[in-house]
């Protein structure tokens, strides 16, 4: 328990239902879809379409999911990839004829086509109660209305103001007080509100065909992209078998590529051999095996993982014990591997939702633009911000992750799931781009090593080496800077903070749930 004469906040809990994400307005917005007869995937629907609104930098419908769902509180863990595909022109061989030998990263070329919507309504038809239109009205009305922006979104928003200043759209959408708003600037988008009237009305053709479809295609062509009306058409998501591993009897779920979810099990899998109970939980020992883990997993990740359907991507070799075990023998306590640096585009903007309901159905989900407002491009007529999840390719002839025609991208977003016992206790994530595979496994063993209740684990200082840099946050102590530094660590400050993350656990012995939510960001968890 938290010494409660020091700053901090408890963890939530209720009875009936919880939910926890990044925004107060998004968690209330669930909360109400629960209270008026919806299921857990119907407010999770809703928080997040209530998140592209009010978080508009981190996520919106035109961006990516990935959904782990327990439904009835069993031992059943379903996995829905909502992730998009590249336009069928988008020939790795077009890209390299052009002097090109990465995807630009804010450029209508790494915007592949938006998964999100399509996946939305495939799970509301599929394991929601109640309809498109009750699920997508508070974001309609924020929207319309307006609302008022909280102050971590006011720094993201600052921060990618030059960018949003160079499209015409997004200047008159995002600016439009000349600046980025500050918090409690109060900023409305009524042609996003019109866009999701359409989709609430129409269904997935509202977004993947007509009028909306037409302002996307048109504005990526505009800008020099391959996509096309056909594209947009036959994007589809689909249901996947999720990939698991045990850590000290806790059964840790993620979706499997095309995602990086099976980097977090990598690192799991490495630290189970090392007794990090003994350990200080802010001391550089601990904090150095994790960044090791972690480092031998991004290289695992980088050489391997792709999209299984149009590469091969050996899962059951990267998640065995034997392959941990190898990585496990080259880390040294004392002293940081030689390791090339990760190549792959650095980002922090995501958001990601929990919500558990009544009924114990357990929803993880996670929505992203990639980078912060994505490509850059907004949709003008009908607001629609264009995510860039197409940098995540390489152009690498014969590379796994080589972009190539209806391909998916090695994407960064990953939802978790615990179960204990044959049953689900904890659908978890932490965002924040590459971190996210850190950010999972400093919760889990925060809370199975250290035992920390669930808004201790996510309080807890964070490190994170990407490159060269390790990133320290401020409540890293003067001793661990030093101890890491000794090992061959580049401790630098972190320019931002590291992750943001939302956790729900059934305590099934007392029948109540606990909540936790990242003090990083502006949300909240809320019970009842």
């Amino acid at each position: 328990m938290r010494d409660f004469q020091l700053p901090g906040r408890s963890p939530v809990y209720a009875e009936t239902a919880m939910v926890a994400t990044s925004q107060p307005a998004a968690t209330l917005a669930a909360i109400d879809i629960l209270r008026a007869g919806g299921n857990a995937m119907d407010a999770a629907v809703g928080a997040c379409a209530v998140l592209g609104v009010v978080e508009p930098m981190s996520t919106g419908i035109g961006g990516d999911c990935f959904v782990l769902y327990a439904p009835a509180g069993g031992g059943e863990v379903i996995a829905y990839n909502g992730s998009g595909r590249a336009p069928a022109a988008a020939d790795a061989a077009w890209f390299r004829e052009r002097g090109m030998d990465a995807i630009p990263t804010y450029s209508a070329h790494a915007v592949t086509v938006p998964g999100a919507i399509d996946a939305w309504t495939r799970l509301l038809a599929d394991h929601g109660r109640l309809g498109l239109d009750r699920v997508l009205a508070p974001a309609i009305g924020y929207a319309e209305k307006g609302y008022a922006v909280h102050p971590r979104c006011a720094v993201a928003w600052a921060a990618a103001a030059e960018r949003l200043a160079a499209n015409e759209a997004a200047r008159r959408i995002f600016l439009s007080h000349g600046r980025a708003p500050r918090p409690g600037d109060v900023h409305r988008q009524p042609a996003l509100a019109a866009t999701l009237r359409t989709i609430a009305r129409e269904g997935r053709d509202g977004f993947y065909r007509g009028r909306v479809a037409d302002d996307m295609v048109a504005t990526l062509r505009a800008a020099g992209g391959l996509h096309s009306l056909d594209d947009f058409a036959a994007a589809k998501g689909e249901y996947v078998t999720p990939i698991h591993t045990d850590y000290r009897g806790l059964e840790v779920y993620e979706c499997p590529p095309n995602g990086q979810g099976i980097t977090a099990l990598i690192m799991l899998n490495i630290l189970s051999g090392f007794d990090l109970a003994g350990l200080d939980p802010l001391g550089a020992e601990r904090l150095h095996l994790e960044i090791e883990a972690g480092r031998f997993a991004f290289r695992d990740r980088d050489a391997m993982l792709a999209d299984p359907a149009m590469a091969e991507v050996p899962v059951a070799e990267m998640l065995s014990a034997e392959r941990a075990a190898a990585h496990r023998a080259k880390i040294c306590p004392d002293r940081a591997a030689d390791l090339p640096p990760p190549d792959f585009p650095t980002h922090y903007d995501t958001v990601y939702l929990c919500v558990v309901d009544g009924e114990r159905n357990a929803v993880s989900f996670i929505n992203s633009l990639f980078h912060g407002f994505g490509s850059g491009l907004v949709a003008e007529k009908t607001g629609v911000v264009l995510q860039n999840r197409g940098a995540g390719f390489v152009l690498a002839e014969g590379h796994p992750n080589e972009i190539a025609p209806g391909k998916r991208p090695l994407h960064t977003i990953i939802p978790g799931m615990a179960l204990e016992g044959g049953r689900v206790t904890m659908p978890f994530g932490v965002m924040g781009g590459h971190y996210q595979p850190f950010g999972h496994v400093h919760l889990v063993t925060n809370l199975v090593d250290w035992g920390m209740d669930l808004q201790e684990a996510l309080d807890a200082p964070r490190v994170f080496r990407y490159g060269d840099a390790c990133e320290v946050e401020h409540g890293i102590g003067a001793a661990a800077r030093r101890g890491l530094a000794e090992r061959g660590h580049a401790v630098v400050d972190a320019a931002l903070p590291l992750g943001g993350g939302q956790v729900i656990r059934i305590d099934w012995a007392r029948g109540v749930l606990e909540g936790g939510s990242e003090p990083r960001k502006d949300g909240c968890a809320l019970g009842f």
